[in-house]
């Protein structure tokens, strides 16, 4: 069968799914409620984002049996790690779970995603190069990180559209790479994409226009799901600064759990101090538009990482550096001029 085809088939089978998952959602009300730390007035369905496992799931299935013209490795402990990761996180959409609990899920999960990459690219010599003790604190540290990552792609899940558009904006550059590099399955990032554009139909709306939200099964599972494939990508080339394509989101995240830091604050406690939240909610910017500039940020840092840098770990280096210090002091700057305005949010909600 012609590999259009076939993803084209997949893409309506992904439809179908979503369209059943909503009857399911309304049947049981998984459902999400506004309050006065949303960016959303009106009840939504939430979980939309479990398409993007089910993507996944349907991917292995078609790879398994050769629909993609090939027989492909079908990853088993990343199947494995995705299911437990996005299994918990909706279970937690459905019914509150104790922090702990769901840490220690994702540590578990974490851990049998880096088992996973070693054993595909046991041959790269990853883990056998060097000294145990360092292997093995590589290993911690990836776990810490990763986690943290995952954590952060989450937290940033917070108006319409941005969790479909920069997963975009992710999956495309890794796509063009492995074109060039060969990292992983071409397909696995295709599939990835068509249930990005699924979801997207459903929640890329203007304020009170969404279908469906992403949920935290949504946002975790993507999050592994690229967090998986940057992995490849750097095993591969021994490139740690591949992380970039992530960094619109490092940035923007790290800095407000440091801003909260500052300010005392319960770091499990929902908030509205995203620079996107700022912008969508005390600046009043359309949520598609928010989320575009997200996407477009983040493109224009990995295209540029792309084609701009040679291969060269200096280049790379530098590039990683210094894009990184011009969006740390492009956030610091519009807090400072905005900020003000969600301070003033909050003392109305005390004199309410």
């Amino acid at each position: 069968m012609n590999i259009g085809i076939t993803y084209g088939i997949i893409f309506v089978i992904l439809l179908l799914l979503e369209l059943a998952y909503f009857r399911i959602a309304d049947r049981f009300n998984i459902i999400d409620r506004p309050n006065e730390r949303s960016s959303h007035l009106t009840i939504v369905l939430r979980g939309g984002g479990i398409i993007f496992l089910m993507g996944i799931l349907v991917w292995a299935v078609v790879a398994l049996c050769g629909g993609f013209g090939e027989l492909h490795q079908v990853y088993p402990w990343f199947l494995l790690a995705v299911l437990l990761a996005a299994g918990i996180s909706f279970v937690d959409d459905i019914r509150s779970l104790p922090d702990t609990l769901r840490l220690v899920v994702q540590f578990i999960a974490m851990g049998l995603l880096i088992l996973q990459l070693f054993l595909v690219t046991r041959e790269e010599g990853l883990f056998t190069d060097g000294n145990l003790w360092v292997n093995g604190l590589f290993v911690v540290v990836a776990l810490v990180v990763c986690v943290g990552a995952t954590n952060i792609y989450n937290f940033m899940d917070g108006i319409n559209g941005i969790t479909a558009v920069y997963s975009f904006a992710v999956l495309l550059p890794l796509l063009l790479m492995n074109r060039k590099v060969g990292f992983m399955a071409d397909s696995f990032l295709v599939v990835a994409l068509l249930s990005v554009m699924v979801f997207a139909f459903f929640n890329f709306r203007p304020r009170g226009k969404a279908k469906c939200f992403a949920g935290d099964v949504g946002s975790v599972g993507m999050a592994f799901i690229l967090l998986f494939s940057i992995g490849m990508l750097i095993v591969r080339t021994k490139d740690i600064t591949w992380l970039i394509f992530l960094l619109v989101y490092g940035v923007d995240g790290c800095l407000t759990i440091c801003h909260r830091i500052l300010l005392h604050e319960n770091l499990g406690q929902a908030h509205r101090k995203h620079a996107y939240q700022l912008m969508a909610n005390e600046l009043k910017v359309s949520h598609p538009v928010v989320s575009l500039i997200y996407m477009f940020l983040q493109l224009i840092v990995s295209l540029g990482f792309i084609y701009l840098c040679p291969d060269s770990a200096l280049c790379h280096w530098m590039y990683l550096i210094g894009v990184l210090l011009l969006l740390a002091v492009a956030y610091v700057l519009f807090k400072r001029t905005y900020y003000h305005l969600h301070e003033e949010y909050l003392e109305s909600l005390k004199n309410v």
